[in-house]
Parts: C-alpha cells; structure tokens; sequence
C-alpha cells in the first residue's frame, strides 16, 4: 500500500504554496454560502460541505452527513479531514491522494477568470452508517478565489451512486463544463500499453475464465495465454492478475 504519511506531506504541502492575507479574507461572504446551503440541505440529497484552503479545514458540513451516512458531525469538527478519510476505502484513499495532488498542482495553473468552470469528480468507496463500504461520487468546484487569485472556498457534494459496484477501485476526472473538456488521473498518456491480445486476455481473466478456458476459446495454448499474463503484470507493475484487473478498471484499460 502506497505511504500514506508521504502523501498526506505532499498534499499539504502543495496547498501551504498559496500563501494568504488573512486581513484581506472576508468571512462574511462564507456566512452567505452556509446560510444558502443550508436552505439547500433541507430540500436536496446532496452531502454538502466546504473547505477552506486558508485554514486547511472544513468549515461547513452539512446535516446530510448524518442523516444519510450517519457520521457525527460534531467529532468530524473535533478530528476534521482525518475523520472523514477513515471512512474512505483504504484502497481508494492513497489514489484520491494522489489524483488530488495532481489536479491541485493543474489547477493552480489555470487562468483564474477559467478556474471555476473545473469541476473535479471522483468515484470511490466510503462506508455507509451501518459501516458497510458503498460506491459514492463526489464533485468539487471551486467557490471562492481570493483578491490575488489564490483559491480559497471549495465546495463539495457527495452522494450515493447508483453504481452497487463496490469491488472496482476510485475513478477520477476533471471536467470543464463549459468546453466539455476532459482530464483522467493518471493522464492517457502516462498509462502502460496492452496490446489488443493482451487486453483480451485481461478482459477474460476478469469475467472469471482460468487460463485453460482463454486458450480453448481464443484458439491459443494455455503456456501462450500464462506468458501473456506475466507481461501483463509485468506491464502494469502489479503483483497479482488480481491487481492488474484492478489497476485496468480504474484506469479505463478493459472499457
């Protein structure tokens, strides 16, 4: 499992880059935000909340987070981001940390008259309140910028997928909602190659077929068929074809 000490360092280092003026902050304008979510909570479905890229915390979270996943909003104030990731999958938890570097680190370079037309989307695992694991998605869009450009306001709303599937790791993408442009964690083109047979067999291997049965139906021997596994795992740095079918979901290699 990735470090995840490294890279709650590297996520927060990344965010103390910013640097802010705490005179020139109006807190008044965040009254506004809660003041209209909180209308919104009480008709919507959504898990609200919004973090503050100044103080490193959340700020607001609304009473969604109890009635639908059962969290205690009180100790989620007390312990703050890291009451929040315990509930997360611990394998979806090191890739969100990492997709959120990357994204962080694009979109501090975005123009900030573009910035919030970026919405950020992950798709990953979190227990429910009966403490069992469930697919949600969560989008986050920038609500505030400073006076200098720095983002300050995030907001966040998460909800339950209608996707049950909860043995396909996180996924991720930043969107543009105005040019419909799309970015994928990793980049395209940072994915390890398969070949078309290699795909194939990966495929195959993930709807249950054992290397006896690939063979007989791709017209191949079943030595063929265990060293394109070898290369497949090899390819994908995993150890396991356990984890490379997981590894190619996540990263949209068997789509």
């Amino acid at each position: 499992m990735e470090n995840l000490e490294k890279l709650y360092y590297e996520y927060w280092q990344l965010l103390e880059s910013q640097k802010f003026m705490e005179t020139e902050l109006d807190y008044t304008i965040l009254n506004k935000h809660i003041s209209f979510l909180e209308q919104l909570d009480v008709i919507g479905n959504s898990s609200i909340s919004i973090f503050d890229l100044y103080k490193k915390d959340h700020v607001y979270n609304s009473k969604k987070f109890e009635t639908v996943f059962g969290y205690d909003l009180n100790e989620a104030e007390k312990k703050g981001h890291s009451y929040f990731d315990r509930h997360i999958h611990p394998e979806d938890l090191a890739g969100i940390l990492k997709a959120g570097i990357y994204f962080i680190t694009l979109g501090f370079n975005i123009p900030t008259e573009n910035i919030k037309d970026y919405k950020l989307i992950y798709d990953y695992r979190r227990k429910n309140n009966e403490g069992k694991y469930i697919r949600v998605i969560e989008q986050q869009t920038v609500l505030e910028l400073d006076k200098y450009g720095n983002v300050w306001l995030a907001l966040s709303l998460l909800d339950i997928s209608p996707d049950k599937d909860i043995h396909t790791p996180f996924r991720c993408r930043l969107v543009n909602s105005k040019t419909g442009e799309l970015f994928h964690f990793p980049p395209k083109e940072e994915l390890p190659q398969l070949s078309k047979r290699e795909k194939e067999i990966l495929k195959l291997v993930s709807d249950g077929l054992i290397s006896k049965q690939i063979a007989d139906k791709l017209f191949i021997s079943t030595s063929t068929v265990n060293t394109h596994r070898q290369r497949i795992i090899k390819k994908l740095d995993v150890s396991s074809t356990a984890g490379a079918i997981q590894y190619a979901s996540r990263v949209g290699l068997l789509s």
